[in-house]
């Protein structure tokens, strides 16, 4: 049995985009398509009903953090991330590799996904592997991290890495890898990236050696209830296959982006994500050489982007899946999107709006409260703030990413892409 199957549904005629079916042991997703962190295995501020009432498709859940608590072990003995946070759809678990970037060189800086590369303060010098970084330390075998709850001392391998993610069992993992910023040195980025493609093969190797225990130790029962008299004896696996999704670094660097997109893409991965902290005028090209060359047949995964002129950039050169904890976390500091940019709801001007968040909205918020209630809440620092705000920004988001599929479906991206965008302000008011 396959962990996942992907096929193509239809392609943009004049770029890499495509519209696609991806099916899971825990169902189908339409893509391209959103995909809602769930950190801790929780969407903050979110009930798992209202994350499917919203339109979302799959939630992803952090390594690191369920590894420090309450536990890897703890959620496989609940039946897996799933069963563990009542979520019934798809799921997916990352490596682990952000918190070297995000406990690495980024701790302390505002350095993220997206990072401001003109700024002389982001610039990292000259490092080696005897550099001391805050709270985490790369090594060619691994990564030390320094928990950020108690200051306890943790060693995560590509093989423990996979472990962890296996006892999650989440239906899509990632192989360990080394994220980079773009502010790195091209020599630094180079000597990651060989350890990223190392980690990888160790990665693919563990998880293959795991999946054949998992098959190994498939059961055999006798059916109860209308087939018991049957005498029929059926074969299952306790834990449902897992696929394997390798990740393609590089930074800046056409000739490491590339580089990676062909080792990586040859191996036996069952997708691939592309990682990396981006430069914001990079990404697009960055995005581009890498699908260029990854093969066509596999599903792609951008890791950690969510804003919807990125999302646009993304669909259009090849990306199936996104993942991001923007949409909530600004929707917890007041931060709401609309079709004519985002607006912060706490401001003045809101007190005595009457209108929904943003007009034609079709999501439980918008069509049940006012602005100005909204506002209220925040200026009133009540909990359900975060809550309707969350839930509007997660429909906003997932539902911009399906309208980009029906588009293509439809032959007209293009066209929804000019219109969206020319509508569109970026700036916050």
């Amino acid at each position: 049995m396959k962990p996942i199957e992907f096929k193509i549904e239809k392609k943009l005629a004049s770029s890499l985009g495509r519209a696609g079916v991806l099916m899971t042991p825990h169902g189908e997703i339409h893509t391209p398509a959103f995909v809602v962190v769930g950190t801790k295995a929780t969407v903050k501020a979110m009930t798992p009903e209202q994350v499917a009432s919203v339109g979302a498709q799959v939630v992803l859940a952090n390594t690191y953090h369920l590894y420090l608590q309450p536990g890897d072990e703890l959620v496989r003995d609940a039946g897996g991330l799933g069963k563990f946070m009542n979520w019934r759809g798809p799921t997916m678990t990352d490596s682990g590799g952000f918190q070297v970037f995000s406990l690495g060189v980024a701790y302390g800086k505002e350095i993220s996904k997206i990072t401001t590369i003109t700024d002389p303060s982001f610039l990292i010098p000259e490092r080696s592997l005897d550099s001391v970084i805050p709270l985490a330390k790369v090594s060619s075998d691994g990564v030390s991290f320094k928990s950020h709850l108690d200051g306890s001392m943790h060693y995560i391998t590509p093989e423990r890495s996979i472990e962890i993610q296996h006892n999650l069992g989440a239906d899509i993992i990632f192989a360990f890898d080394e994220c980079t910023s773009p502010t790195e040195t091209e020599l630094y980025q180079d000597e990651a990236l060989s350890r990223t493609h190392a980690w990888a093969k160790r990665s693919l190797e563990k998880h293959k050696e795991l999946e054949q225990e998992k098959s190994a130790n498939s059961s055999r029962f006798t059916p109860e209830g209308p087939y018991a008299d049957k005498n029929v004896h059926v074969s299952v696996s306790p834990r449902a296959p897992q696929a394997l999704f390798g990740i393609v670094q590089g930074g800046r660097s056409e000739k490491l982006r590339k580089k990676s997109a062909e080792v990586i893409g040859a191996m036996d991965f069952d997708g691939f994500g592309i990682g990396g902290s981006f430069a914001k005028e990079d990404m697009s090209t960055a995005v581009k050489w890498v699908n260029e060359i990854l093969p066509e047949e596999k599903p792609r995964h951008l890791l950690g982007i969510g804003e919807p002129e990125d999302l646009f950039m993304g669909v259009e050169n090849g990306v199936d899946l996104f993942d991001c904890v923007g949409p909530t976390r600004i929707a917890r500091n007041g931060t709401l999107f609309t079709k004519n940019g985002k607006i912060n709801i706490t401001n003045a001007p809101f007190i005595t709006d009457f209108g929904p968040i943003d007009e034609g909205c079709a999501c439980y918020t918008c069509i049940n409260y006012t602005r100005a209630y909204i506002c209220h809440l925040f200026r009133a620092k009540e909990m359900e703030a975060s809550t309707l705000a969350s839930i509007h920004n997660v429909y906003f988001i997932v539902n911009l990413v399906d309208q980009m599929r029906e588009a293509i479906l439809n032959d007209n991206f293009f066209e929804f892409k000019e219109s969206f965008l020319k509508q569109y302000v970026k700036k916050s008011i």
